[in-house]
């Protein structure tokens, strides 16, 4: 579903703030940053793109009948997102589980779910929950886990300036929560 507040960003209202603030930081007209106001609304309409995608769109239909009642882990999936409090980058990996319940979601559309709700200006806390709560609504499944750890920029260039900090969520749901042996069956798959 489309988040209600959001708004298509107009890329000439996009460029016309960023030459504001590049102006403010430096000469706008030098050549070197001349087309940077342009590319960098460009570049901010794009790592924010899942704005404009819902689920549906998203999954595209992409759920198959399965038997299977197994535990099933897609680990490792690559996310860049932005930090909503510096608008800077925070780079990780995504680990989904869940325990499928008549239907299976097609492989690439877990990382498509990822990517959706990361390329968005997020915090990796409620990320991480986004995407467990995806997964559960479209799979059917009760039963899901997400673990997330990210480098945050906003942590590392600025701030305490801290390199090699890394943060690590989890949203558990279901028997991932509630039940000790699929939570660790769950860990230890992904060691």
């Amino acid at each position: 579903m489309r988040e209600p507040y959001f708004v298509m960003p107009n890329i000439d209202r996009l460029i016309e703030a960023y030459t504001t603030i590049i102006d403010e930081l430096d000469d706008v007209t030098r050549p070197g940053v001349l087309d940077t106001p342009k590319r960098a609304a460009k570049a901010m309409a794009f790592l924010t793109k899942g704005n404009e995608q819902t689920l549906d769109e998203v999954v595209n239909n992409a759920l198959f009948p399965a038997e299977n009642r197994e535990m099933i882990v897609v680990q490792n999936i690559e996310l860049y997102s932005m930090c909503e409090h510096h608008l800077l980058p925070f780079i990780g990996r995504a680990h989904v589980g869940y325990i499928p319940d008549g239907q299976v979601l097609g492989l690439s559309k877990v990382a498509r779910i990822v990517d959706m709700f990361a390329r968005r200006l997020q915090i990796q806390e409620e990320l991480t929950f986004q995407i467990a709560n995806a997964v559960q609504e479209v799979t059917g499944a009760s039963d899901v886990g997400v673990i997330i750890e990210a480098q945050h920029m906003c942590m590392m260039m600025r701030g305490v300036e801290k390199q090699n900090s890394k943060m690590k969520t989890s949203a558990m749901l279901g028997a991932f929560r509630d039940n000790p042996s699929t939570r660790t069956e769950f860990l230890d798959l992904l060691r």
